[in-house]
């Protein structure tokens, strides 16, 4: 993101979702503005360009049809460089995503989300994003990208664009393997990329976000008046990828019954709407990925060995960050040349010190760990060089600072002892929301509006 251009919208009518949306979401990203109307987008718009829209798809009262929403889609997909767009529904407007991401949007959340679930999604937001456009990298540096974004000039990175090289071309499934923030999502795009379904859909799915009860409904469609609220015929995502590329993630999350459904339309390559009499034939290639270890994939609690043998034709394994350390430098310098621009800051080399613990770290959170660390750096560096605390990274290993215990020996403003409280319950629980607010003894809304108002 660059300046005031660099933003996530949040349009929804509901004051308290905008604002717990806002709330968490301002502790990743630069800027994050709400709007609670379409009307009000035009305006917006006019002095704004979001990357990233998370957008309701009712707002008059008692509208459930998802009209409104349909129309502000078109308006931002008609932009002359659309966002990357997600959807929030209620539980009952979930088949109604379908139809939306058939019209340009990404992804969909139901309300009330999981804050990891939404972090993650804007976070795959924008690496969609950036697969879209072209790094701006200062003449000399490294270029350690392929054509498919995927990062590192080591040894396994080599072998693993020559896998894909290999496999795009064919209609085999593959199953992509590898820890959180190795990025799976951009080894699926690569193979998708690579094959003769290259100009056709590519739909990625989080398998875990989708509820178990409304599953079947998502991946094959449903017949109107085949479940309370289904009003219309629904495409599901096989349909809505036919000619083009499923990407499955997390699939070990599935449920086994809802596998056993998955393999009979692997096997027979149709699918049978909810309602339907008649299965519909669909032509997708599918691709899955899990962070699963591989040896648990046979477990047949967890996975089904026939469905598995469906799906790992083909198995690419994506090394963590710390087994490709030789590429750490081209990834630092690739990052912040990326920031720098976006930005509008200007280059700085990293200190010796610093490069030395950044080559060594472990960096647990993988490449998408690295990104934000480079993020980080470049928005509040304030030296002539990038020292190791705009990392946010220590030389040592951290020790967890205790807050001083809460006293109140001496008279107070009430706002200094709300504020007080508030930070010691989200120690105590260890920033869990739902936990302080529990604490605290108020809603999770009105703890939202409190860490606001104090600037938590």
């Amino acid at each position: 993101m660059a300046g005031k251009h660099a933003n996530v919208l949040i349009l929804d009518d509901d004051a308290d979702v905008a604002l717990a949306a806002r709330m968490l979401l301002r502790r990743h990203v630069a800027q994050v503005a709400t709007l609670d109307h379409p009307a009000q987008l035009p305006t917006w718009l006019a002095g704004n360009r979001p990357d990233v829209v998370l957008l309701d798809l009712n707002f008059s009262a008692g509208r459930t049809d998802g009209g409104e929403g349909m129309q502000v889609l078109a308006q931002l997909r008609a932009l002359p460089n659309p966002p990357d767009i997600i959807a929030m529904t209620a539980y009952a407007d979930i088949p109604l995503a379908v139809t939306a991401m058939q019209g340009g949007v990404s992804d969909f959340l139901t309300k009330p989300w999981d804050n990891v679930r939404l972090v993650h999604a804007v976070e795959a937001a924008f690496a969609r994003q950036a697969l879209r456009q072209p790094i701006h990298a200062k003449a000399g540096d490294a270029a350690p990208a392929d054509a498919d974004g995927l990062l590192g000039n080591s040894a396994a990175m080599a072998a693993l664009r020559d896998m894909i090289a290999s496999v795009g071309p064919t209609e085999a499934n593959v199953m992509i393997l590898g820890e959180n923030g190795v990025g799976k999502e951009l080894v699926a795009r690569a193979v998708h990329r690579a094959s003769h379904r290259a100009s056709r859909q590519f739909l990625a799915v989080d398998m875990g976000s989708l509820p178990e009860a409304m599953l079947e409904s998502e991946l094959f469609g449903h017949r109107r008046g085949a479940f309370t609220d289904a009003r219309n015929d629904r495409a599901g995502r096989f349909q809505a990828a036919c000619g083009g590329t499923l990407f499955l993630d997390e699939v070990s999350n599935m449920p086994l019954t809802a596998q056993a459904k998955l393999l009979t339309a692997l096997e027979r390559r149709q699918v049978t709407p909810l309602g339907a009499d008649t299965p519909e034939g669909v032509d997708v290639r599918v691709i899955s990925a899990t962070n699963l270890e591989e040896d648990r994939l046979h477990d047949v609690a967890l996975f089904r060995t026939d469905l598995l043998f469906r799906l790992n034709t083909i198995v690419l394994r994506v090394p963590p960050l710390r087994e490709r350390a030789g590429d750490i430098p081209d990834l630092l310098r690739h990052y912040l040349a990326h920031y720098e621009h976006q930005y509008r800051k200007p280059a700085r080399a990293i200190a010796a010190t610093a490069f030395d613990v950044l080559c060594t770290n472990a960096w647990p959170g993988n490449v998408r760990a690295l990104r934000h660390a480079c993020e980080r750096a470049v928005i509040l560096g304030r030296e002539n060089v990038y020292t190791i605390a705009d990392f946010g990274i220590s030389a040592k290993p951290a020790v967890p600072a205790l807050s001083p215990p809460l006293t109140i020996d001496v008279p107070r403003e009430l706002g200094t002892l709300e504020r007080a409280a508030i930070a010691a319950a989200l120690l105590e629980v260890k920033g869990n929301i739902s936990k302080a607010a529990k604490t605290l003894g108020v809603s999770r809304a009105a703890l939202y509006r409190k860490l606001d108002k104090h600037g938590l």
